[in-house]
């Protein structure tokens, strides 16, 4: 097997000239989306759909890195914030109304343990899944082969080393479950705060109190 069909296998492979070229395109694209006038929101969701081709309404505030770009795959109304990296060495699926604080880095990407072994400079990348509906905070960093459910929101600063199941807050170093989302959290803002009727009456009206 080449190295191209050894990465898509999720086993040992090396980055070789014919990996690094495929990174080069990538990386051409993203210097464009980088160096971009932050209020230039137009040209933005341009560049986003060269980079993420099939994209609906998403949205990603530079600057944005990742190594191919093609292995991302977003459902409707993605949005990144600042300083988000995606190490897509391995497909990394992404659900619809999906949203992420800044500086959140999800890495497929991983390397051999033993010290010779890893300067081999094999490496291998096993792919990360998140649902629709999903809030990953600040600072969070998800770790290969996590699968993170619907629903579901991450607290800042949480590493995520496991999968996630529906409906849960969850957050920590390592990040564990707090608590599942229920029916008391619909009108929930801030800790003990809840929605004020004016806001929450434009939600009912707009359909999103369902």
């Amino acid at each position: 097997m080449n190295n191209i069909e050894r990465r898509d296998k999720e086993i040992a492979y090396i980055c070789d000239d014919v990996l690094m070229a495929e990174q080069k395109k990538c990386r051409k694209i993203l210097q464009k989306l980088n160096f971009m006038d932050r209020s230039d929101f137009d040209g933005i969701r341009e560049v986003i759909a060269e980079l993420l081709p099939g994209s609906e309404g998403a949205f990603i505030n530079p600057p944005f890195y990742c190594d191919y770009g093609n292995n991302i795959k977003v459902g409707k109304n993605f949005f990144a914030n600042y300083n988000c990296t995606i190490i897509d060495v391995a497909n990394v699926t992404i659900g619809d109304n999906c949203q992420m604080a800044p500086n959140v880095a999800i890495y497929t990407a991983g390397h051999p343990i033993y010290p010779s072994t890893r300067n081999s400079a094999y490496e291998y990348g096993k792919a990360i899944s998140i649902g629709d509906n999903v809030w990953i905070g600040g600072n969070t960093v998800i770790c290969p082969g996590v699968n993170i459910g619907d629903n579901v929101v991450i607290g800042a600063g949480s590493v995520v080393t496991r999968d996630i199941p529906d409906w849960s807050i969850a957050v920590g170093n390592p990040c564990r479950i707090k608590r599942t989302i229920t029916e008391d959290d619909r009108k929930r803002l801030f800790k003990d705060e809840m929605i004020d009727d004016e806001a929450w009456n434009d939600i009912v009206e707009r359909g999103y109190a369902e």
